[in-house]
């Protein structure tokens, strides 16, 4: 029953399907993080649902790729670009480190991130397009990376701040637990993107989401002392856009 009531605690919090109320205990809180990868998978099973769906209905392509970007969006409920955007704030402020960390925690939304909002959604509308719909399970390996690297970070990476969600998932987590299963899914996620799109094309998007997670570091300890919340948010976001990108080029080269 453990297992089920961490499962629980992840879709609830980090996706927007209906589950089960359950206390947020520290033992549920314990292996929460295992599960989170498999929101990963549920959108990329959207995705493969919506191509085929979009082939039958013969949709027009502009519809197809509009809808493309919000699925994600739709599952998560935008948990994760809130700390896109947040970051996105704070980084562009160019303060020192305890004025970026302010800024994460003011509510108010700043104009960096409004312009930061729309430049993402443009960015990943055109990779999107690039993506053959006989491919698009390639996102099911992508979207499970991702969140396979964040979990990874929230329990590995030192924290910015001793409160916040990342702190406290990071406090309950199981930490060899967490890594070993995060590195379990990593490997998965490998697997999907060849079994969708072939080898160079997970090649590729292994080596983009590598790229993002060491800059990712980098930027988490020199800008901000650590990780937060937040900085998940913004890297699985990152992570998510530059992952497509290679697949797009990938396929776009026909390789």
């Amino acid at each position: 029953m453990k297992w089920l009531h961490s499962l629980i605690i992840a879709f609830s919090m980090y996706s927007k399907i209906p589950m089960p109320e359950v206390s947020w205990t520290d033992e549920g809180m314990k292996y929460a993080l295992c599960f989170f990868p498999l929101i990963g998978l549920v959108i990329g099973g959207v995705y493969v649902l919506f191509g085929w769906a979009a082939a039958f209905l013969e949709l027009p392509e502009t519809a197809r790729v509009c809808i493309g970007v919000l699925i994600p969006l739709a599952v998560t409920g935008g948990i994760h670009m809130d700390g896109y955007l947040d970051t996105a704030d704070a980084r562009c402020s160019y303060g020192d480190r305890e004025k970026k960390l302010e800024i994460l925690k003011d509510p108010h939304t700043g104009a960096f991130a409004v312009i930061r909002c729309g430049m993402y959604l443009l960015g990943f509308a055109a990779v999107f397009s690039m993506i053959p719909g006989e491919k698009v399970g390639v996102t099911a390996g992508i979207f499970t990376m991702s969140r396979a690297l964040s979990g990874w970070a929230v329990v590995s990476f030192p924290k910015a701040k001793k409160d916040g969600l990342a702190a406290s998932f990071s406090r309950s987590a199981a930490e060899r637990s967490v890594q070993g299963t995060m590195a379990v899914y990593g490997i998965a996620a490998v697997c999907l993107m060849a079994a969708a799109g072939g080898w160079k094309a997970a090649c590729a998007c292994t080596a983009a989401a590598a790229a993002v997670f060491f800059s990712y570091r980098r930027m988490a300890l020199k800008e901000f002392g650590g990780m937060t919340g937040d900085l998940a948010g913004y890297f699985l976001q990152r992570a998510e856009l530059w992952q497509m990108a290679a697949a797009a080029a990938v396929f776009a080269a026909g390789f």
